[in-house]
């Protein structure tokens, strides 16, 4: 029996020591549980709204234009890059070469039309040679040479005139297909981007960009000065609050700074569209449509921007002056 209640209290003793030992660990888990790690903080200072009532809007910067955007630059014709003769950055004036496609086989076709040409005039030069001995011939003897002979010399004549207007067409044509397999600049500018290289296919729908999985421009140009301005996009639902545009304010956030640079408004584009623009996934589904709006700025000179950005847009209203 003292054994039995020997053992009895050592049992006892094992789980009353367990339940304590949990009751511990539960309050030790729960106090752990409520403590909260400190956060870190932010690499920078969120942009802040600076007008009492301003609308927020996601801008970009692009090349400054008149109208439009870049600049998109596309072949007329298909082939494959054979030479890249600018590089990003380089300023290009006015019907400078820009690319050089394969040209192989319409050169050829070029010369073919030129020959063509010279078999037509050797044509037409020996059909008026027998014309010219047929009608001196009957000048002479009206005997000698019957007029249907002299009248199908003529025909001939004009036929062959017209085989070689035709051939002299097909290489004036030819020459002018030839010219379209050299990408010029239509427009002084800045290469932004050159989105293809030497030996990819290009198309009149531009070059086929794997990370996209969409066509693009060949070629992007901005202006010649390299002059930046930025675009925002304000939701539909806020198109009703924007001021007038002569009491129009709006200041740019540069992203990951604490950059903020006043903004000149410039012009609506007055075109509301789905919100694709900024990602340019062409498979991207929306129910957002946007206003694009177009300012300009003053580059800080200490500031690094480029075309392509994304930047933070708050657009409010001037203070009234006094009087």
């Amino acid at each position: 029996m003292s054994v039995t209640k020997t053992i009895i209290g050592m049992r006892n003793k094992i789980l009353t020591g367990i339940a304590i030992f949990g009751i511990i660990l539960g309050l030790g888990s729960a106090y752990f549980m409520k403590l909260r790690p400190k956060s870190e903080p932010p690499a920078f200072k969120p942009a802040s709204n600076p007008y009492r009532s301003g609308i927020y809007a996601n801008g970009i910067i692009e090349s400054a234009q008149q109208s439009g955007a870049n600049v998109n630059m596309y072949p007329e014709v298909s082939g494959t890059v054979m030479k890249i003769l600018v590089s990003e950055g380089q300023q290009v004036r006015r019907g400078e070469p820009l690319l050089v496609l394969d040209d192989t086989v319409q050169r050829s076709t070029a010369e073919s039309a030129k020959a063509g040409v010279a078999v037509a005039k050797a044509t037409l030069a020996g059909v008026q040679a027998q014309y010219d001995k047929l009608k001196a011939s009957w000048q002479l003897d009206q005997r000698s040479v019957s007029r249907d002979a002299l009248d199908t010399a003529e025909n001939a004549i004009r036929s062959s005139k017209a085989n070689l207007e035709l051939a002299r067409k097909q290489f004036d044509a030819a020459s002018a297909l030839l010219g379209k397999y050299t990408l010029t600049a239509h427009e002084n500018g800045t290469i932004l981007a050159i989105n293809t290289s030497p030996g990819s296919y290009i198309s009149s729908q531009g070059g086929y960009n794997s990370y996209t999985s969409g066509y693009v421009p060949v070629i992007v140009m901005g202006n010649p000065d390299n002059n930046l301005q930025v675009r925002c996009y304000v939701d539909e639902i806020l198109i009703q609050r924007l001021p007038e545009p002569k009491r129009l304010s709006a200041s740019m956030s540069i992203r990951g700074t604490t950059i903020s640079i006043p903004l000149k408004f410039v012009r609506f584009q007055p075109n509301v569209t789905p919100k694709i623009e900024l990602s340019s996934q062409r498979t991207e589904r929306v129910d957002v449509r946007v206003l694009p709006l177009i300012f300009s700025f003053n580059k800080p000179e200490n500031v690094t921007l480029y075309p392509g950005q994304l930047v933070d847009i708050y657009i409010g209203e001037q203070a009234a002056k006094n009087k």
